[in-house]
């Protein structure tokens, strides 16, 4: 099973909030997820960004792969 980190969308049309999920790859991508490990809110000035980063290095070193996006969220969370 291949699992990924990535942004699953939430909120209202126009107005996106996203949630940091681990989830098998196959799944949709606000369909089902293992666990969920942060949140990132991009309409609020500075963006606010909220990532339990020993959950995610958890889940990294047992072999799941950030996506582009999320890698950047885990680098601004203080990961890596």
């Amino acid at each position: 099973m291949a699992v990924k980190i990535r942004l699953r969308r939430m909120g209202q049309k126009k107005a996106p909030f996203y949630r940091v999920v681990v989830a098998d790859s196959r799944s949709p991508r606000d369909g089902r997820f293992i666990e969920e490990i942060g949140y990132y809110d991009p309409n609020r000035e500075p963006s606010e960004i909220k990532i339990d980063t020993e959950k995610a290095s958890k889940w990294i070193a047992d072999g799941a792969k950030p996506t582009e996006t999320v890698a950047k969220l885990l680098k601004i969370a203080g990961l890596e």
